[in-house]
């Protein structure tokens, strides 16, 4: 799906339409109106922006051990009194940090 496509249909929940290409745009839906070129391209950045914010979520997620991994921390920290866990989790968060 297109960037366009993804920004008309943000704009205009549930909206009937096709799109060929990037700008090939038939509007299908009697109940809607058909969002303007301009309101579609703000959208688009908008949803980039909002896509691009987010990058720190991402690399997070593929950063942290797996949940058996931390399950396993946590079991041996309470036996051993030690901070394994919390220091993995915090050296994930302290190289991915949040804008």
């Amino acid at each position: 799906m297109t960037d366009r496509a993804n920004a008309i249909m943000s704009l205009r929940t549930n909206a009937e339409f096709s799109l060929v290409g990037s700008h090939n745009l038939t509007w299908y839906d009697t109940e809607q109106t058909q969002p303007t070129d301009a309101e579609i391209d703000a959208e688009v950045i908008r949803l980039q922006a909002e896509y691009d914010a987010k990058q720190y979520a991402r690399d997070r997620a593929t950063a942290y051990p797996s949940i058996q991994e931390q399950l396993d921390m946590q079991y041996w920290d309470s036996v051993n009194g030690t901070t394994t866990w919390k220091d993995a989790i915090a050296a994930v968060k302290t190289e991915n940090p949040k804008p």
